[in-house]
């Protein structure tokens, strides 16, 4: 037997404090939060096998998408719009794994490049496939439900300053 919902239990709560008018932002907002815990422990089982986590994978994933496998570290931090201590961090973890290596900008020193190496290509590759299959094809969304879902978060994200349409 399911559980009740704690969300609607907490806007019931909300909605009985006096706080009616904010109650379904506040559950709305709370799904959400609840929703990436539940799609982010999903994507980590699925890297657990390959020693990844998702903001390892998310770098790797990157660099295969660029066209020589190569990012000025500045670039793929704000690509995955990370602090670039984070990105340092996971360039630390990858290229003691061997997956990636950092080298000089050829013409600013102050530059420095992540390369994909050939085992980290690999593991991106096996990686994105098990992710495909066992997560971004199961997202357990209606497939009727995922265009207003992307259309709803992307406007969102438009409003708070996250991108322009430019």
């Amino acid at each position: 037997m399911a559980a009740p919902d704690p969300i609607a239990d907490a806007r019931r709560n909300w909605e009985e404090h006096g706080w009616a008018d904010v109650a379904a932002s506040m559950a709305a907002i709370t799904a959400i939060m609840r929703t990436q815990q539940i799609l982010l422990a999903r994507i980590e089982g699925a890297l657990k096998p390959f020693r990844l986590t998702f903001a390892r994978y998310e770098l790797l994933a990157l660099l295969s998408f660029a066209r020589s496998g190569t990012l000025p570290m500045n670039k793929a931090s704000a690509l995955l719009q990370v602090h670039p201590t984070s990105v340092t961090n996971a360039v630390d973890r990858l290229e003691s794994a061997g997956l990636v290596a950092r080298s000089p900008h050829p013409t600013d020193g102050r530059t420095t490049l992540i390369e994909l190496t050939a085992e980290g290509r690999t593991l991106a590759k096996s990686a994105t496939a098990v992710l495909n299959t066992d997560v971004f094809g199961k997202s357990g969304f209606a497939s009727e439900d995922i265009d207003e879902l992307i259309r709803i978060l992307g406007s969102f994200r438009r409003n708070a300053g996250d991108f322009t349409d430019d």
